[in-house]
């Protein structure tokens, strides 16, 4: 799929997301989400040639016309929308699924310094909310929903419903009838 095939499937994405969306002229001009998700397949095709500085600069750059910031090293899967993406900071290890939703202020970080995978990783049509700050090398299954300002630091998964700090999981509205045992991902 072309550079400008997957622009469209965004811009297609950001206007089925976003019901104040005019037109699809509107959304390609002014989004700063679909931007900063544009700019992060460029970063990200240099850094996985080797480069490093000039991702770096890039996603600063980036980040300084935005507001959102994507390490080049993140991995962002397709239709990633980012609304009012303020303040919104996705780590280098990170790895975003297909449909993601994510809202401004959200940060998916690292807990630590150590090497290795540190960040999170978000399955296919994870929507999380305003303020949300999901940390450290945990994993949230596909159909996931987390909440505004929840923080989240254990791996849930698919279906799961994640608010409060820290965050407690539930089955989420519309799951199917078979979900594994909650227990089983929560060290409380």
């Amino acid at each position: 799929m072309s550079f400008f095939s997957r622009m469209r499937e965004d811009v297609d994405a950001a206007r089925a997301h976003d019901p104040a969306a005019r037109g699809r002229g509107e959304v390609f001009f002014i989004y700063s989400g679909l931007h900063a998700v544009w700019w992060h397949r460029v970063s990200h095709a240099l850094w996985r040639r080797g480069m490093r500085f000039l991702p770096r600069a890039i996603s600063q750059l980036t980040r300084f016309f935005t507001g959102i910031e994507i390490h080049p090293g993140a991995t962002i899967g397709r239709r990633l929308f980012i609304d009012h993406g303020m303040g919104v900071v996705i780590g280098e290890t990170a790895q975003v699924g297909d449909d993601v939703l994510i809202y401004h202020g959200v940060t998916l970080g690292g807990t630590g310094h150590g090497a290795g995978k540190r960040h999170p990783t978000l399955g296919d049509r994870v929507i999380v909310g305003a303020g949300a700050k999901l940390l450290g090398n945990i994993e949230l299954g596909d159909d996931s929903a987390v909440g505004a300002n929840a923080v989240v630091v254990h791996s849930a998964p698919p279906w799961t419903t994640l608010t409060g700090i820290p965050a407690q999981g539930r089955p989420r509205r519309g799951a199917p009838a078979e979900q594994p045992d909650m227990a089983d991902f929560y060290m409380i």
